[in-house]
């Protein structure tokens, strides 16, 4: 069963989702399972994980629906506020849901670069571990060396960066983001997505090899029993189609053994997310 780990739904609003901006036209619309199902089946992909793109309990409930009413998401990443008093009252009600496998902050919009290491969101972190749940990690590159402070705090806790935390590939100095991923990599209870490369790129104007370089680092750093393949669908649009986007990682990893590829494609995913 092969998983895409990582893709969003949302009905477009213009102040709910204000961070789709007017040089993202491309994504100013609704995106919903009817939209996805076809490009999972002519892809050979079975199922998938739906991720946060709201932060609200809403967005969680509104996720959490769509995967009732379609078989084919095997799993919710949603959002509750962490830094609560009452996270606890709030992850033991989130865990009657059985596909709800996980949670996700979007810290890369936070104006502090320590968030992650902020008292009370840590507070809810360590509760996780508890119920079960996952959580993705949402940075850039500059938040890597925090990142790698934040799971050293709980060996426990399965945690997942997400679109390789976003190396900018327009760039050619990929040090600092090559030394955080490194560092991150040590932590065993850390996996990474293969995901989210093209909307780093250069849009329209992207190539295969493009991505080689940092792939080697990912691949090197996490080895492949730590990566899972995500397309971050529909983002992903702006720059690619969801072929595209998924033949970037086919066309890297076709030298890998059958089982690494497996692995890739669908073990890792099932295992880290309790599919």
């Amino acid at each position: 069963m092969r998983i895409d780990s990582h893709n969003h739904f949302w009905k477009y609003h213009p102040l709910k989702d204000a961070w789709i901006t007017e040089d993202m036209k491309a994504i100013q619309q609704d995106f919903l399972p009817a939209d996805l199902l076809p490009l999972l089946k002519k892809n050979n992909i079975d199922g998938c994980v739906a991720i946060q793109a709201d932060q609200s309990e809403e967005e969680t409930h509104f996720l959490l629906q769509l995967a009732q009413e379609n078989e084919f998401i095997k799993g919710v990443v949603g959002w509750v506020d962490f830094s609560s008093k009452k996270i606890e009252e709030r992850l033991d009600y989130f865990s009657q849901f059985e596909k709800l496998k996980g949670f996700r902050h979007i810290v890369q919009g936070e104006v502090a670069d320590d968030f992650l290491l902020g008292t009370d969101f840590c507070n809810g972190i360590e509760k996780l571990a508890k119920y079960n749940f996952t959580y993705d990690i949402l940075i850039l590159p500059k938040h890597l060396p925090v990142a790698f402070e934040f799971v050293k705090k709980f060996p426990n806790q399965k945690f997942v960066l997400d679109h390789l935390a976003k190396p900018n590939f327009k760039q050619t100095d990929f040090t600092q983001w090559e030394n955080g991923i490194i560092n991150i990599a040590t932590c065993p209870n850390v996996y990474c997505k293969v995901s989210g490369m093209v909307t780093e790129a250069e849009w329209k104007n992207w190539k295969k090899e493009d991505f080689t370089y940092c792939l080697d680092v990912v691949t090197t750093a996490f080895g492949v029993n730590r990566l899972l393949f995500g397309s971050d669908w529909p983002v992903s649009l702006q720059s690619a189609t969801y072929e595209e986007s998924c033949g970037i990682v086919t066309h890297y990893f076709s030298e890998f053994s059958t089982e690494d590829q497996r692995k890739l494609w669908e073990e890792n995913a099932k295992f880290f997310y309790n599919l």
